[in-house]
């Protein structure tokens, strides 16, 4: 094949082409000023000093030019890309490959890396293509950019009759780009494996709620952040739920995340009132990491006010759908995020009866960078409206619906809660009675009486009933000599456990204590805390306290 009659368009050959052509018609004077030359000026001094000439580079052979390019260069002509020649590179690399035979036949590497569609729509468009950083069968990564060749003068009229193939070798770039994406891959599994571990690997069931949760963790493109969320069984049939987001993504924000979810247990424990919980966890994530904010929701489920009782620090407000179907946002209060100081929270609540759900969830389920917030969350409550079924069917069908994949952006943790509404056999095994402790000395036999009767009619042994009975003693007298009125007795039973509280309208919380052979008192909690499974005690909202003890039920009166 005659390559003088090949002109390759690389990107700026037409435009020096061009250049060149203008030089060549411009008249130049030669040293004399006699007459004007069609040699351009650079050419004629040379020739003038009778220096050797230079040649110009449409003087190389170019044959011998593309044998000693380090890159792997093939040329193909014709609509099957029949091979017209390949350089030195190309055969070391590949072999020796027989010229005029199709592209698919001679070059089968090309076809394995998918370049020949490529080449067909290099000849079809006349305009050159690259494909960037593609593994060869020889083991070594070449970026190919494949040009339009046309036979002839080069002019833009000319038809397009072959493309060059241009390979340069990327191995060292493309090993150096792998070695920093399993690099940045490993860190984000350190981050996924920390942020699931500090999460509950099973969530606590309560008696009166059935609630499930998931947590999916940004793209890969993203690091993890710092969402978490937690089910804390506070005795007493109460149980408290918490989500948040700690700022940020990394390794740092899932350490942060796990010291936030540890601290709000221990102050679970304690059986504060929700704002006072998050202002204790406010002061604890300024000492964690000043520049560190975090947006919290802590709330509190009492079975016998069938209500939600919550603070919010900077989060996203609960979703709450009754039993008609109807969904509701939990109104204010909420304060700044945690970890901003110098803020007084407050605590709110909404009404979750039997037959409700309720939603907790954090932004990534509902945050657009195209969207405003709002319609997110408007978008969020139309499906939940239209969301039945389990609170993990529910969970599924919320994170469906807001578009939520494996490449999304940004974490997304959702809590979901049900309070059943029970009929049937089932209302059965949960019930409640409850007696107002008016008088003197006479409402501690009454408080026996009543309990006993109780105890009698929801069919428990004898040996539940008389621990039963023992245990309102006790609370009731502890109540009589240390409370003040209004006292109050409940009792309250579910599928697993006999609850039995008393409150008072006296804010001191009781302690167990040793008592010594000579004392007359003391000895009551301590004999509820060695014949019950749990008690404890917290102060109510409007002021004074309750103390309850709870039993766990056998399997036979279950």
């Amino acid at each position: 094949m005659n390559f003088t009659r090949w002109s390759a368009r690389l990107p700026g050959t037409q435009r020096r082409a061009a250049a060149r052509t203008e030089n060549a018609a411009v008249a130049t004077p030669d040293r004399r000023g006699e007459s004007p030359s069609p040699v351009p000026s650079a050419r004629v001094e040379q020739l003038t000093d009778e220096d050797e000439p230079i040649p110009g580079v449409d003087e190389l052979p170019v044959r011998e030019v593309l044998d000693r390019v380090p890159a792997l260069v093939a040329l193909v002509h014709g609509t099957d890309h029949r091979l017209a020649y390949v350089n030195d590179a190309y055969t070391t690399a590949f072999g020796v490959r027989p010229s005029g035979e199709p592209a698919r036949d001679a070059l089968p590497e090309l076809a394995e890396l998918g370049l020949l569609p490529l080449l067909d729509q290099v000849l079809r468009s006349g305009k050159p293509r690259t494909l960037k950083s593609r593994k060869a069968p020889d083991g070594r990564s070449y970026t190919f950019t494949c040009t339009p060749v046309t036979e002839g003068d080069g002019s833009a009229a000319t038809a397009v009759s072959g493309v060059l193939v241009f390979a340069t070798d990327v191995t060292d770039h493309a090993e150096a780009a792998e070695r920093l994406r399993a690099s940045e891959r490993r860190q984000r599994e350190t981050a996924v494996t920390l942020q699931r571990s500090l999460l509950p690997q099973e969530l606590e069931e309560p008696d009166d709620l059935r609630i499930a949760a998931t947590y999916h963790p940004g793209g890969t493109e993203a690091a993890v952040g710092g969402d978490w969320y937690d089910v804390i069984t506070l005795g007493g049939g109460r149980t408290a739920l918490v989500i948040g987001d700690v700022m940020g993504r990394g390794v740092r924000a899932a350490a942060v995340m796990g010291q936030l979810r540890t601290a709000v247990r221990a102050y679970a424990r304690l059986d504060l009132p929700p704002h006072e919980v998050l202002q204790l966890l406010d002061g604890l994530a300024t000492e964690i990491d000043a520049n560190q904010i975090a947006t919290c929701v802590y709330a509190v489920h009492d079975p016998n006010e069938g209500r939600l009782v919550y603070a919010s620090a900077g989060h996203l407000p609960i979703l709450v759908r009754d039993e008609n179907g109807d969904v509701r946002r939990a109104d204010e209060p909420t304060g700044p995020p945690l970890g901003t100081g110098g803020w007084m929270h407050a605590s709110g609540s909404i009404a979750l009866s039997p037959g409700s759900t309720a939603v907790l969830y954090t932004d990534g389920l509902v945050e657009r960078r195209d969207e405003d917030l709002d319609e997110g969350i408007a978008s969020l409550e139309r499906a939940l409206a239209g969301a039945t079924g389990t609170p993990q069917v529910v969970c599924d069908r919320l994170v469906r619906s807001a578009g939520v994949t494996a490449d999304h952006d940004d974490d997304v943790a959702v809590l979901v809660l049900q309070h059943p509404a029970r009929t049937g056999p089932d209302s059965d095994l949960f019930r409640n009675a409850a007696l107002e402790l008016l008088g003197g000395i006479e409402a501690a036999p009454r408080a026996r009486a009543f309990a006993s009767g109780v105890l009698t009619s929801w069919r428990f042994p004898t040996d539940l009933h008389d621990l039963g009975v023992l245990a309102t003693s006790e609370l009731v007298a502890n109540s009589l000599q240390h409370g003040t009125p209004p006292m109050r007795l409940r009792l309250r039973r579910t599928d697993r456990r006999l609850i039995i509280e008393v409150t008072d309208g006296d804010d001191h919380l009781p302690r167990r204590r040793r008592a010594e052979p000579v004392d007359e008192s003391g000895r009551g909690i301590a004999i509820v805390a060695t014949i019950a499974s749990a008690w404890g005690s917290r102060r109510t909202p409007g002021g004074g306290k309750a103390v309850w003890c709870e039993f766990v039920l056998p399997k036979a009166s279950r």
